[in-house]
């Protein structure tokens, strides 16, 4: 466990109108040209997780090295965890990194949140955009022997007594796992200073305590837990995507009759200072990776909806989703 926040109750609409004015929206798929970029694979590539093994990043990262490497779009990719202080030790990295065209970074909203929330001198903004891979509805969650069945039972406890249940997630305050039960406790009118959210750094941390029955519920994305999933040890209750989880037999928050739709997305950045050069070749092999079957396929087996975009229309909704997560935060007195 990292921390218990009690948030006040300006976190729900704050985090409401986050999510209203572009927080986790979906990007039609694009691509850019990438002009005199080589057509052989990288040789030499780096994919930096800025969090646990077993979580959403990491699985990402992972899944988005198999693809490069099986479709020789890049020959034996690395993948390495730098874990600590909500993804900003692995900002820091990154940022620090400057010039360095083999090393990326897989990141998401979560990180931009712990950069303020961390007080990190390192900002997402002053990295090289790449590209922006997929969003994903989060889940709310229980162990397969909590006493809650539905949605609707959590609901009538957690209303009941807010301080009694505690709610884990896999990001830190600013984070996806946090905006979203924030945003759930203000749709069901509860009094988010009565809310405990607990804070672990990244989702592989998360799901021990989901199986120890540590947290009275967990909000995350549902894809890194599939396989807890489909095997009853991990209860879905509801989804906040505007439709189903293919896979998942859950309703989403609005078929349950809660007005929330909330999504999450991730993406990948490169250090600053790198070459034209080299931004042309990383972003031409994200495209690549992107346009394959198997990527396609890994989208669906994730539960991943696609949201491609790059270069520098990524760089243009980053910059967005910084300065409105850092807006939410100082009104919060988080950042």
């Amino acid at each position: 466990m990292r921390q218990i926040r009690a948030l006040r109750i300006a976190a729900v609409a704050a985090g409401i109108a986050l999510m209203a004015t572009g927080c986790g929206a979906t990007g039609k798929s694009t691509t850019e040209a990438s002009s005199g970029a080589p057509a052989g694979p990288l040789t030499q590539l780096q994919i930096m997780v800025p969090n646990t093994a077993g979580g959403g990043y990491d699985t990402t990262a992972r899944v988005a090295a198999k693809v490069l490497e099986d479709e020789k779009i890049a020959t034996n990719p690395e993948v390495f965890n730098l874990a600590g202080a909500g993804g900003t030790v692995g900002l820091a990295r990154i940022v620090n990194e400057k010039g360095n065209g083999d090393l990326t970074m897989l990141m998401g909203l979560g990180v931009v949140g712990a950069s303020y929330t961390n007080k990190s001198e390192s900002k997402l903004t002053a990295t090289t955009p790449l590209a922006r891979l997929i969003e994903e509805p989060g889940a709310i969650m229980v162990n397969k022997d909590s006493p809650y069945k539905t949605i609707d039972d959590l609901a009538a406890a957690w209303k009941a007594d807010p301080a009694s249940i505690s709610v884990g997630g896999g990001s830190s305050p600013g984070g996806p796992d946090h905006l979203l039960p924030m945003q759930l406790a203000g749709a069901l009118g509860i009094d988010a200073t009565k809310v405990n959210f607990v804070s672990y750094d990244g989702g592989g941390d998360l799901l021990p305590a989901i199986l120890g029955n540590k947290v009275g519920f967990a909000a995350s994305g549902a894809g890194e837990y599939l396989k807890q999933i489909e095997s009853g040890e991990v209860r879905v209750l509801a989804t906040s995507g505007e439709n189903r989880l293919e896979g998942v037999d859950a309703p989403t928050l609005k078929e349950s009759n809660i007005d929330l739709v909330f999504t999450n997305w991730r993406g990948i950045v490169a250090p600053p200072g790198i070459s034209d050069d080299d931004k042309a070749k990383l972003i031409a092999a994200l495209e690549k990776m992107h346009g394959t079957a198997a990527w396609k396929e890994a989208l669906k087996t994730n539960s991943w909806s696609d949201a491609f975009i790059t270069g520098a229309e990524f760089e243009s909704f980053l910059t967005e989703q910084d300065k409105r997560v850092a807006d939410v935060l100082t009104k919060l007195g988080l950042a």
